[in-house]
């Protein structure tokens, strides 16, 4: 992809759009409990809930020791700043992809916006979008928005985008691998084939990382997502 400016925008060129699929649209829920999507007339629960309830005890007790050492104030400006600065990329993304153009003048808007150039200067096997911000859902099991369906290497595949304070290992990214085959199973027993999943991820200093799962990765972590699902249900039926 390129980018192109005009005299008040950034737009993207040579990226086609293609109505592959009639996707529906699912309204979220985040203000009584964890999220939730409105699918027909049920509400069901999110994929990063499903991932927040299945959580590892190691995992918690790591996070729990982060927010120690940072103190619970700090801590909790970190994680605030960095949602505000994902939403904000986010934006970015979706409006250049959509053709809309974007300008932000405030500090916060350049340091999104330059982030987003980032990711879009390391996409150059993206070449055709089915949708953005496209709503999936699995039944009455789990429910979601990924970024992008798309062509990317001529491979349908699942793309989203994340922001980050520092490099990731691949290690410490498995419930993005998650995330990406619970939309995929969606996208295939509503839609169609999806054959590869990437993340694409940048810093808030500029430093871009891509990490692509291939169909047998996929494969994998679609077979260990409905581990988590079984999981997550039996922790409904305990406590209910």
């Amino acid at each position: 992809m390129q980018l192109h400016r005009t005299e008040t925008k950034f737009f993207i060129t040579d990226l086609k759009k293609e109505k592959k699929y009639d996707y529906e649209t699912y309204t979220r829920n985040d203000n009584d409990g964890p999220r939730t999507y409105n699918v027909g007339d049920k509400k069901i629960p999110s994929v990063t809930t499903i991932l927040s309830a299945t959580q590892s005890k190691e995992k918690r007790e790591a996070l729990d020791r982060w927010r120690e050492r940072e103190g619970y104030r700090n801590a909790a400006k970190i994680t605030q700043d960095a949602a505000r600065r994902g939403t904000e990329m986010h934006y970015v993304l979706e409006q250049y992809i959509n053709g809309v153009g974007y300008l932000n003048l405030s500090n916060e808007g350049a340091q999104a916006r330059m982030m987003a150039h980032q990711i879009i200067l390391n996409l150059e096997p993206l070449k055709v979008v089915y949708g953005s911000e496209v709503s999936l859902a699995y039944e009455d099991q789990w429910a979601g928005s990924t970024d992008l369906v798309c062509l990317y290497d001529g491979k349908p595949t699942i793309l989203d985008f994340k922001q980050s304070n520092k490099p990731k290992r691949e290690e410490w990214i498995t419930d993005y691998y998650y995330q990406i085959a619970a939309y995929s199973l969606a996208h295939k027993k509503n839609y169609g084939p999806i054959t590869q999943g990437m993340i694409s991820i940048c810093t808030k200093d500029k430093l871009y990382q891509g990490f692509k799962m291939n169909e047998d990765k996929l494969k994998e972590y679609e077979d260990k997502w409905f581990k988590r699902v079984e999981q997550y249900n039996k922790i409904n039926r305990n406590n209910a």
